[in-house]
């Protein structure tokens, strides 16, 4: 069967920011948090408009980061104990038939043995957990407080302390104007001021004094952004609201709302360090007893941040990362036939090619010509919707790593996308193959030998980053003078033959991007056992799929 793809359609797809809908669409939907202390599960109900209506909760204290001093190693009975959780997880989900949804923060996300713990809870517990940056993680956190507060018209400051990583977010509605993690956390803190959750002489001096050190530069950069209300969410502030509501004589049925007064962080410091020891503390009125041991370093943490800031004080959201995760996966679900990167996503892209591409309408001819050929081999090539998404990513981002040197420059690309905090919407692993594309956009092919980053794929992945960098080198090579001289292409697959046929704009000579585009078609051709030949045509052939 012949395909043949032209420009125009492919304009209008990439223009479009309609999202097919699903064929059908669950009842229920479940989203487990895999952080530093805990792991959290919720079931909820799909309700109208982006709502939901929570079923059920579930929640571990598996203490993952409970391994080396520098939280860089997940001990093998951290992982045990939290794979156990996943398959009572899974197990639950499946029971409401569930779709599920799973992330892990910074104890994974730092782990140098995260892969173990990832491929253990895909092969046991049946979950697939996707590592999210921590910018990612402030987004998704604020999409969750934006269901439980009333805040989304509100210049918003929010703060989650977590035991690994503390996220901080300025934002309005679900716009973001900062995020930025740190890597402070409540045990982090325990496990270097309060060992073994014991309050010395001078911890809590030398702790914050640590803490206003880190969060220095967090504060230099923050100084002047809005906020009419600050908002603390996670375990760690909800166990601090708590005592402060049994110290002012209240017993709340819920805490979301609840009015932690910064002034009020202060005595819970004192109050936390005059029993000095865990079994000492669980006696204090209002505390969470399974957090005992590291409420000391949470408590020091919030307050500093509330100084910092300042902030007179925080209302508490009881929905965070979880919920979040829910609403973020209900419109993955909803979204996923879409031709064209979120505009989050989208956004978040083109801000990096702003930042460190002085030629982005090359960014741009490229990307589009890459769709094409993406349309018209995807059936062949075993590729979709997402992939799609991913080698637009790619294809406008290829070039970024000139922003350090022209030399090695795709190795460079990798570097930055790899590690940019720009990248908002995507999960570790999206990133990762963005990178992978990105980097094998030229020079050497991947290479499992050869090329460690590839190798730690997974082989389907290792597909993915073969099949979308073959099908953008050939778009590059189509671009080769940056000066967008093919006007369209279009793709022939007859089945032995791939023909991609190059309509040049009027007047343009296009010998330098045949010949280009021609030889690097060699890779594509390699991975799918067939002749790929690039020829100039006019306008109305490329239409008809004539050659």
């Amino acid at each position: 069967m012949t395909a043949v793809h032209g420009l125009a359609a492919a304009f209008e797809r990439l223009e479009s920011t309609e999202r097919t809908a699903p064929m059908s669409e669950p009842d229920t939907i479940a989203a487990i948090d895999i952080g530093t202390n805990s792991i959290h599960m919720v079931v909820a109900r799909i309700a109208a408009n982006d709502r939901f209506e929570v079923i059920t909760r579930e929640k571990e204290m598996v203490r993952l980061g409970s391994g080396l001093p520098e939280m860089k190693h997940l001990d093998d009975a951290a992982i045990d104990r939290g794979v156990e959780a996943l398959r009572r997880c899974r197990t639950l989900a499946d029971a409401w038939g569930a779709p599920t949804f799973a992330v892990a923060t910074s104890a994974v996300r730092e782990a140098r043995n995260a892969a173990e713990f990832i491929e253990r809870a895909r092969d046991e517990a049946g979950v697939e957990v996707s590592v999210i940056s921590g910018r990612e993680e402030a987004r998704l956190i604020q999409l969750g407080v934006l269901q439980a507060l009333p805040v989304y018209d509100t210049d918003l400051l929010l703060v989650d302390v977590g035991g690994g990583s503390t996220e901080v977010l300025f934002g309005r509605g679900s716009e973001v104007r900062y995020a930025r993690s740190v890597k402070l956390g409540s045990l982090r803190l325990t496990r270097e001021f309060f060992p073994g959750g014991v309050v010395e002489e001078g911890s809590i001096r030398r702790c914050r004094d640590q803490v206003r050190a880190r969060l220095a530069t967090l504060a230099r950069e923050t100084e002047g952004l809005p906020f009419d209300v600050a908002v603390a969410s996670s375990g760690t502030a909800e166990s601090l609201a708590a005592m402060v509501a049994i110290r002012h004589g209240m017993s709340p049925q819920s805490l979301n709302g609840f009015r932690l007064p910064a002034a009020d962080l202060g005595w819970l410091v004192d109050q936390l360090a005059s029993a000095p020891s865990p079994e000492e503390r669980r006696e204090l009125p209002g505390i969470d007893a399974a957090r005992a041991d590291i409420l000391v370093g949470g408590a020091v943490l919030l307050e500093q941040i509330a100084d910092l800031l300042g902030v007179k004080e925080f209302q508490i959201s009881e929905y965070a990362l979880r919920e979040g995760v829910l609403l973020d996966g209900l419109h993955r679900m909803r979204g996923g036939s879409t031709h064209h990167l979120s505009e989050l996503r989208r956004a978040s892209v083109f801000h990096l090619v702003e930042l460190c591409d002085d030629d982005p309408d090359h960014a741009l001819q490229v990307a589009r010509l890459a769709l094409i050929l993406h349309d018209g081999l995807a059936g062949r090539l075993g590729i979709g919707d997402a992939e799609r998404e991913l080698l637009e990513a790619a294809a406008l981002l290829a070039n970024v790593g000139l922003f350090i040197s022209h030399s090695r420059h795709h190795k460079h690309s990798y570097y930055v996308i790899r590690n940019s905090e720009h990248m908002m919407g995507f999960t570790d692993r999206e990133i990762e193959l963005i990178a992978q594309v990105a980097r094998y956009h030229r020079r050497s092919v991947p290479s499992v030998e050869k090329h460690p980053e590839f190798a730690a794929l997974t082989v389907d992945d290792q597909r993915v980053v073969s099949v979308l960098a073959s099908l953008l080198r050939i778009a590059i090579g189509l671009d080769r003078n940056h000066d967008a001289s093919v006007s369209d292409i279009a793709v022939v697959d007859d089945g032995e033959v791939v023909r991609i046929m190059v309509v040049p704009e009027p007047g343009a000579q296009i010998e330098v991007e045949l010949a280009t585009g021609a030889e690097r078609s060699g890779y594509l051709a390699d991975l799918i056992g067939a002749a790929v030949e690039v020829t100039v045509v006019s306008a109305s052939a490329a239409a008809g799929g004539v050659s």
